[in-house]
C-alpha cells in the first residue's frame, strides 16, 4: 500500500501564474460589498475589518451600513461614549472589537487630525489594530503592498502553495514568508491581489465543500494536484455557543443594550437561571471594560 504524504506533494507553483488568473477572476466574481466602493474611504475600510473578524458578511452588512450612516467619520463616533459603541454593535458577537474601535477612533481624532493615517506604522500604533488590520487597511484603502493575512487567504495559500488543506492554527512566520514572496511588485496590483486572494477564499476555495471546478489556479493547485490529502494536524474543533459563558455575556448585554438607564440587577438576573455562571459572566464584561457597575447596585454600557 502506498502512503500519500501532504508535506510536499507538488513544487508550489510560481507566484507569476497565479497572480493573473486570481486577479481576472476576481473582478469579474467579486461581490459588490459596501466597504470596496470608493465612497467607503479608510474610515469605511477600518470599520469593516472590525466588523469582519469572525463574523459572516451577511450579519455584518446591516451593523455596518447603521454604523456608518451615525458615524460616517471617526471624529463622530470618538465623541459618543464607549457604550454608545458597545450599544450600535448590536448582536455581532465578540463586543470588544467595539471598544477597541471607539479607541482608535478616538486615536485616529487626536493624533491624525480625523483622517485614518495612511502609513502602515501609524495604523499599527493605534489602539487595538494587529498586523492584520494595519495590512488590511493600508492594502484596500490606500492601494498599498502588504501581505493581508486572514483565514481565508491562509486556507487558499495552504491549498495552493503547500499541498495541505487547512493552514496551522495560528499564523506561522513561514506563512508570513510566503504570503510575502506571493506578492506581486507593483502595489496597485499586490493590494488586488491581497482582495482576490481573499475573496477566493471565501467564496470557492472554502473550508469544507470547496468549488475547485470554478477555482482559476485549480490546475495548479498543489493541494488538488496531489490528491487532496486529508487535513493531518491537529483536529479542527467547530465552536459551541449554546450554554457558555459567550451566550451568558451575550443575554446580559442585550438586556444593557436596550436600556437607556441604568439597569437593576434583578433584571440582569432574570435572563440565566445559574448563579455562579451568570455572576461570572457579568464580572467578565466589568472586566472587560464593556458594563459598568455603579454605586447603587445598578448597572449600564460605559460612558467612560
Amino acid at each position: 500500500m502506498t502512503a500519500m504524504t501532504s508535506t510536499s506533494p507538488q513544487t508550489p507553483p510560481a507566484a507569476a501564474s497565479l497572480h493573473t488568473p486570481v486577479i481576472a477572476w476576481f473582478e469579474q466574481h467579486a461581490r459588490d460589498l459596501p466597504w470596496r466602493r470608493p465612497e467607503a474611504g479608510a474610515w469605511g475600510v477600518m470599520v469593516s475589518e472590525f466588523m469582519l473578524q469572525q463574523t459572516p458578511v451577511s450579519r455584518v452588512l446591516p451593523v455596518y451600513e447603521q454604523w456608518l450612516a451615525r458615524w460616517p467619520r471617526p471624529a463622530d463616533l470618538a465623541a459618543e461614549a464607549p457604550g454608545e459603541a458597545v450599544r450600535a454593535w448590536g448582536r455581532l458577537g465578540y463586543p470588544r472589537r467595539a471598544l477597541r474601535l471607539h479607541g482608535a477612533a478616538q486615536a485616529i481624532t487626536e493624533r491624525h487630525g480625523g483622517d485614518v493615517p495612511s502609513e502602515h506604522g501609524q495604523l499599527l500604533a493605534l489602539p487595538g489594530i494587529g498586523e492584520y488590520t494595519a495590512a488590511a487597511v493600508a492594502s484596500f484603502a490606500y492601494g498599498q503592498r502588504h501581505a493581508v493575512l486572514d483565514t481565508n487567504v491562509r486556507r487558499v495559500f495552504a491549498r495552493a502553495a503547500n499541498g495541505i488543506q487547512y493552514p496551522p492554527n495560528a499564523t506561522t512566520a513561514a506563512e508570513r514568508k510566503l504570503a510575502r514572496a506571493l506578492l506581486p511588485d507593483e502595489d496597485e496590483r499586490a493590494a488586488r491581489w491581497a482582495a482576490a486572494t481573499m475573496e477566493l477564499g471565501a467564496l470557492v476555495c472554502t473550508a469544507r465543500n470547496e468549488s475547485c471546478e470554478r477555482c482559476p489556479i485549480a490546475s495548479q493547485c498543489a493541494w488538488r494536484l496531489a490528491g487532496k490529502p486529508a487535513h493531518e494536524g491537529p483536529p479542527r474543533k467547530g465552536q459551541t455557543y449554546a450554554g457558555t459563558d459567550r451566550q451568558v455575556r451575550g443575554r446580559l448585554l442585550a438586556v444593557l443594550r436596550d436600556a437607556l438607564t441604568p439597569v437593576p440587577q434583578a433584571a440582569l438576573d432574570a435572563v440565566w437561571d445559574e448563579p455562579v455562571q451568570r455572576a461570572r459572566a457579568l464580572d467578565g464584561l466589568v472586566a472587560d471594560g464593556l458594563v459598568e457597575p455603579l454605586a447603587d447596585g445598578r448597572y449600564r454600557l460605559p460612558l467612560t
